[in-house]
């Protein structure tokens, strides 16, 4: 089966581990930062070897994001980021191929290890099954 798993951040999130502290995260030293990729790399690299990861990206901070939606007449509305309405917004994903449900979460209770400075947020780790992507009958899109 198929699992996007998912982990999210704000924006003050990104600021912090550029090094600026805000009530929500401390600034992170480049220690730490370094300590955090390694870390992501040595779960991918685990996940790539057992032949589970399908795909994982980070993705870059809210402020480089960019909304397209439809006014009430059905005309394009496209607004830049970063939005202050949205507390948090998806930070990073994995696409994974698990056996099972247990083994999904413990990959993502693996993932919630991730070092980070002290009194930094840990976010939850989501969990979606991919519709159509492991024999479920349903269809994918």
């Amino acid at each position: 089966m198929k699992y996007l798993v998912m982990v999210q951040g704000s924006q003050a999130d990104y600021e912090a581990m550029g090094g600026k502290a805000s009530p929500q995260s401390p600034a992170w030293s480049e220690k730490e930062l370094q300590d955090m990729f390694a870390f992501m790399n040595k779960l991918n690299d685990d996940l790539a070897e057992s032949g589970e990861l399908v795909d994982g990206q980070g993705l870059t901070e809210p402020a480089q994001t960019r909304l397209v939606g439809v006014d009430d007449n059905g005309r394009p509305v496209i607004t830049d980021g970063p939005y202050g309405e949205t507390k948090e917004v998806l930070a990073g994903y994995w696409v994974l191929d698990c056996e099972s449900l247990e083994r999904v979460t413990e990959i993502a209770q693996r993932i919630n290890e991730c070092p980070a400075p002290a009194g930094a947020p840990t976010p939850p780790v989501v969990i979606r099954p991919i519709q159509g992507a492991g024999g479920d009958g349903e269809p994918g899109c």
